[in-house]
Formats: C-alpha cells, sequence, structure tokens
C-alpha cells in the first residue's frame, strides 16, 4: 500500500490535496474520481472547515459531505478495502480500537461527531 501517512489505518472515504492554483471543490472533485472512481458533475457540499494544527498534519481541511449510489471503484494502490459505516459505528470504533485509525482521521471524526446528533444524523440548531 503506498499512502503518505497512516498506511493500512482506516482513514476518510476521499482524501487529498490541492494541486499548484487549485480550487477546493474542483480538488474534490478530481479527488472522488482518483480515489473512488466517481465522476461528479458538482462538487459535494462543503461542511466544515478546520484550520492547519498538529492533529491535521499542518493541513486545512475542508469536509465535505455527499450522498452517491456508486458504482465504486477504489484505487487499489491506497486503498486496500471499502466498508460503509454508520456515525455511531464509527464513534464507537475508534473508542475501542483508535489505533485501528489514521491519527487525523481520529481528529478530524471528533470535530464531524460534534455536528451530530446522536442517531448520527445532522444536528439541528
Amino acid at each position: 500500500m503506498l499512502k503518505d501517512t497512516a498506511p493500512g489505518k482506516w482513514d476518510s472515504s476521499c482524501s487529498g490535496h490541492l494541486d499548484a492554483g487549485e480550487d477546493y471543490e474542483p480538488a474534490a472533485r478530481r479527488e472522488l474520481g482518483e480515489e473512488l472512481g466517481l465522476v461528479v458533475d458538482e462538487a459535494p457540499e462543503p461542511w466544515l472547515r478546520l484550520e492547519a494544527c498538529k492533529e491535521t498534519g499542518w493541513e486545512f481541511v475542508w469536509v465535505y459531505r455527499m450522498r452517491h449510489a456508486g458504482p465504486f471503484k477504489p484505487h487499489a494502490i491506497e486503498i486496500e478495502r471499502v466498508e460503509w459505516w454508520d456515525p455511531v459505528r464509527v464513534g464507537r470504533a475508534i473508542a475501542v480500537r483508535p489505533d485501528d485509525f489514521a491519527p487525523a482521521f481520529r481528529y478530524i471524526w471528533e470535530q464531524v461527531a460534534a455536528q451530530l446528533d446522536p442517531s448520527g444524523d445532522e444536528a439541528t440548531d
């Protein structure tokens, strides 16, 4: 597996870096294609922005969300396997086996989980 960081650890379903001069939304669409084989006309919905910090490897982070029926074609060089986990299962798994997850993902998930109600749906004000 050729992951740059945390190879063999559970991580977000799709992530990447901006190319020189690239904006976030085109990068999100590009990464969906590169990592999951999805071609989308519009970028997913930007949901949560995190400032660069030690926990993110000093990288700025945009968390996007979308629903898609696939088919998914994971990039085998970077992705060992794909599973669908609901938010409650993700939280429980991180609590029980944190070392199974990429460190940056654990931090990002904590921020995402704060935006969800206990059922795993988006919290409403």
